[in-house]
């Protein structure tokens, strides 16, 4: 069955963008919902947008929706993560901003809020939409591509010029509660030389030390250090589980990328609901539930995050 959560939650941080100071409330929606969000800054009529690939557009450094009136929401991949991988199907979430909070880079808090709050089930079962044929998107030697599987696995390969984080390579299933206890807590990264320029250039004002892994050559300044060696690459797995529950439901399949990014993520969807032979669109039935990211995930699964 689809779930939602028990009851609302408020998160309050900084927007990665403009550095202000944003709050964001995620509510409790009926089935068949998805996920929405509100903007509370802006007239009511022309607030919500559907979290859905369709309506990604271009941005720098996150990934962002736009709805038909040009009302925008951005950064929205680390609470998409902690949503697809706690198994929450529908929920509204409001903020009174354009971007949702950065927090501390990863999706930890949002998991922690999920957690507490708890999960109800609802009537309707769950929309999957299951791969039925290799679909791959490329730009230069940066590829994404997704094949058929029973499970939904995520794999990701990354290049960095900086040898404190350098060339790192992960294959993890999102079943059972995988997220929670391998990926939530890994943070956003990048190398100084990226934080000087995008300053510079009046980017990432809410960008800190304490909400990204920032290395420079062989350190990492990031105060504490590593949360576990590969965190980089745990991090893109991450950020793809968020951009792949942009389908709109479940995705059921094998994700590889190298060296990709949210806008390959994106292409790739694109091109997967381009025409008919790449996706089957099917409903859960009880025995692949128990495969599903988020399925039996309970706040004791945070006892394996160091």
């Amino acid at each position: 069955m689809q779930q939602t959560i028990k009851n609302w939650f408020s998160l309050k941080g900084l927007s990665l963008h403009s550095g202000k100071s944003v709050v964001v409330t995620v509510k409790p929606a009926l089935e068949d919902t998805g996920i929405l969000f509100k903007r509370l800054d802006v007239p009511s009529e022309v607030s919500i947008i559907r979290a859905h690939y369709s309506n990604v557009i271009e941005s720098r450094l996150c990934t962002a929706i736009q709805n038909e009136h040009g009302t925008k929401v951005s950064t929205v991949e680390h609470l998409l993560a902690a949503l697809a991988g706690t198994g929450i199907h529908n929920a509204i979430v409001e903020l009174d901003g354009p971007e949702v909070p950065i927090l501390d880079g990863s999706s930890l808090e949002f998991v922690k809020k999920i957690l507490s709050v708890g999960v109800t089930k609802l009537s309707k079962p769950i929309r999957a939409f299951k791969v039925i044929d290799e679909i791959e998107v490329a730009e230069g030697d940066l590829w994404a591509k997704i094949t058929p599987a029973e499970t939904l696995s995520i794999s990701f390969g990354i290049e960095f010029k900086d040898t404190a984080i350098g060339n790192q390579e992960l294959s993890l299933s999102m079943c059972n509660g995988s997220f929670v206890r391998e990926i939530s807590y890994c943070r956003t990264f990048c190398s100084m030389s990226d934080v000087k320029e995008m300053h510079s250039k009046g980017l990432a004002k809410g960008g800190s030390l304490e909400n990204a892994v920032v290395a420079e050559g062989d350190q990492i300044l990031t105060p504490g250090g590593l949360r576990t060696e590969d965190e980089c690459v745990r991090h893109k797995i991450l950020d793809a589980l968020g951009d792949l529950s942009l389908a709109g439901g479940v995705l059921i399949g094998s994700y590889a990328s190298y060296k990709g990014g949210h806008r390959l993520t994106n292409a790739l969807l694109r091109k997967a609901f381009s025409r008919s032979g790449y996706i089957e669109s099917i409903d859960v039935n009880q025995e692949m539930i128990k495969k599903q990211p988020g399925f039996h995930v309970m706040p004791e699964d945070l006892v394996y995050i160091n």
